[in-house]
């Protein structure tokens, strides 16, 4: 599965002019797999160890933490989640998100480099629903057979001794598929709480579509193309998911775009219009202040 919601400036840009972004690092597993699992603080499986509490930050790599100890409030797009104990914290690749530098992070963190369950299981799993909300209150019962299936996961992960790298990697895949599902379920029931609709096949390519070509390509029609699908079809499909139209959901993506990088660089507005897929200064000032009521320059005074 194609990494999602994580288009950022290119790499030659400056500090301050880009999002800092992290990669997943398979030398830091212990097997160098593509997942890593241990406490949370200054050592937690996350690319840059505490230097990520300290600014704001993109990963392009899930992040699952399960948090033992709280409340901890933690940033991701905007929003500040507050986090108890017994709660997951679910950061999907490309979210723009912040460690709280006040609050103690105690608990496990799991990591997760894209690519590494089957594709059948990233769509079981919901791993690109950036739908559905980040934080998750399992209740008691999924409480407890989430921690057995993570002890699990955990006793396999360190396990290097016993099995070939090749047979490990594949005890692994399972074993984190079986929490995921886990996860998964949890994740559903809460999107379900929020009447929120499961979308089909359709809507999901064109989900992932939007996030591979969101800074070139605004057009429906474009998109519709790509995928083989009537403009009709399309519509039907992202509304039947969403609620909305499809270029309502472009429009919502490049804004978050906008926002992100408004609110974490100081690239001038019109870099910012560029990066977006909107060349003109002057016509990206519209478009943002058409879709969130503001100026860039009064969203960014906003956020400092």
């Amino acid at each position: 599965m194609t990494e999602q919601g994580g288009a950022h400036p290119s790499a030659h840009m400056g500090d301050g002019e880009h999002i800092r972004t992290y990669p997943f690092d398979p030398s830091a597993s212990v097997s160098g797999v593509g997942i890593q699992i241990g406490p949370m603080g200054t050592e937690g499986p996350w690319a840059g160890g505490v230097g990520l509490s300290r600014r704001v930050h993109r990963i392009d790599f899930h992040v699952l933490l399960l948090f033992r100890e709280g409340p901890v409030h933690h940033m991701i797009d905007f929003t500040e989640y507050e986090v108890g104990a017994g709660d997951i914290l679910w950061i999907r690749p490309g979210q723009v998100h912040g460690f709280s530098t006040s609050e103690r992070y105690v608990g496990t963190a799991l990591t997760m480099q894209p690519g590494f369950l089957p594709r059948a299981i990233v769509e079981a799993t919901g791993l690109y629903r950036y739908d559905r909300p980040p934080l998750l209150h399992p209740d008691e019962a999924q409480l407890a057979a989430l921690d057995a299936s993570l002890e699990q996961l955990q006793r396999e992960y360190l396990d290097t001794a016993t099995l070939p790298l090749s047979l490990h990697t594949s005890v692994l895949r399972h074993s984190l598929t079986a929490f995921m599902l886990r996860v998964a379920h949890v994740s559903a029931q809460a999107a379900a709480d929020e009447c929120r609709p499961q979308p089909d096949t359709t809507f999901s390519r064109f989900r992932t579509a939007v996030e591979q070509g969101f800074t070139t390509n605004h057009s429906v029609s474009a998109y519709a193309d790509e995928l083989g699908y009537s403009r009709r079809t399309l519509v039907r499909a992202v509304r039947a998911a969403t609620g909305q139209t499809p270029k309502a959901f472009i429009d919502r993506r490049v804004t978050l775009e906008a926002k992100r990088l408004l609110a974490h660089t100081d690239l001038p507005v019109g870099r910012i219009g560029v990066a977006v897929g909107i060349g003109d200064s002057a016509n990206f000032s519209k478009y943002f202040q058409q879709h969130t009521g503001v100026t860039p320059a009064a969203f960014r005074a906003e956020q400092a």
